[in-house]
């Protein structure tokens, strides 16, 4: 039985060429700042971003900890959109660090320069709560990969300048939404005081993210690092992997989104289920399932029978995801699976 994961891009492995390039590293002492092929490849994000510096790390959410202690103190309140992950799935920022969100509902997880100008507290008064931290998700997981345009990233901009309020981009797939708008990475990052992407996502790395902005900002990113327990050592193999995804794989999400879009376009035709096809811009498909008496449990389980693996994301909501193992016979496959199923829960 052919096996098709398309719970998440951090499903997919290494290449063989990626595996070569991480055996053949030059590796140090990163703690020492001595790993060379680690800080070559924080030198060429720095320069991707724009941004003076950058900052390997473990993973995409040690980023964004790292960058809302770094720009906030306790006490302070984050806006963001209600359905970011930053609010839904990364607990650690409220626990450790002695910060609120403030939560704004979005447009399939976009919120507008208006709506955060409204929700934005500045005060005097220190038994208030003032704003600390502007976050924005780019592409947008939970709105189905959806991307910012630069005028509303300028709006927005304008916004949190006249506060004097800084802003963090938590941009996870943000190279996903490079090569979906054809913006360049450096553009859409400088309305950003600090910005990350993931390798191990759509790039196929095993692991690690990269968090960069000023030399004070990466200075004091560090020293945070370390404190949350994330200083590291011998890792030019990791970041190995991560050059070589830089070199190779950013070019190729054009085939994710365009496999991701024909999935979109194939399943929305089906009776029980629907899409908003308009709004697959990168290579995510939100499919809802429309009789209330079916549930995403019951899809993804019968999905499984068939060797097809999803992410549930609501009662009748699921989430696919496509990536570089997911070629057009994984996608010719997937639909004709949903077609069969559609059958079955029509009879």
């Amino acid at each position: 039985m052919r096996q098709v994961d398309l719970r998440s891009d951090t499903v997919a492995h290494p290449t063989p060429q990626m595996w070569a390039a991480m055996s053949n590293a030059e590796v140090g002492d990163d703690f020492y700042g001595e790993d060379p092929t680690v800080n070559q490849l924080q030198e060429r994000v720095a320069s991707l971003l724009g941004k003076e510096k950058a900052l390997f790390l473990p993973s995409g959410t040690m980023s964004n900890l790292v960058a809302i202690a770094a720009h906030t103190h306790p006490g302070q309140e984050v806006i963001c959109d209600y359905d970011s992950h930053i609010f839904n799935s990364e607990i650690g920022v409220s626990r450790w660090l002695g910060i609120q969100f403030h939560p704004l509902q979005g447009h399939c997880g976009l919120i507008d320069a208006d709506r955060i100008k409204a929700a934005i507290r500045h005060s005097d008064n220190l038994q208030k709560l003032q704003t600390g931290l502007i976050i924005l998700e780019n592409p947008h997981n939970r709105g189905g990969g959806t991307i910012y345009a630069l005028n509303e990233l300028q709006s927005i901009r304008d916004v949190a300048q006249h506060y004097s309020i800084p802003m963090h981009l938590d941009g996870a797939r943000l190279l996903n939404a490079v090569i979906a708008s054809g913006i360049a990475a450096d553009k859409i990052s400088d309305y950003f005081d600090s910005v990350y992407f993931c390798l191990s996502k759509g790039l196929g790395c095993p692991i690690g993210s990269v968090l960069a902005g000023s030399n004070e900002f990466i200075t004091n990113a560090i020293d945070l690092r370390l404190a949350l327990g994330g200083g590291m050592c011998q890792v030019g193999m990791l970041a190995a992997a991560g050059i070589w995804a830089l070199e190779h794989h950013i070019e190729r999400l054009s085939e994710d989104h365009r496999r991701a879009r024909e999935l979109a376009v194939q399943l929305s035709n089906l009776a029980i289920f629907s899409t908003n096809v308009e709004t697959i811009q990168t290579n995510i498909v939100l499919l809802d399932i429309l009789p209330d008496s079916i549930n995403a449990v019951d899809v993804v389980s019968k999905l499984q029978n068939y060797g097809i693996k999803a992410s549930i994301f609501g009662h009748r909501r699921l989430r696919l995801v496509t990536h570089l193992e997911i070629d057009d016979e994984a996608v010719d496959y997937t639909v004709c699976v949903f077609k069969i199923l559609s059958q079955q829960f029509e009879r």
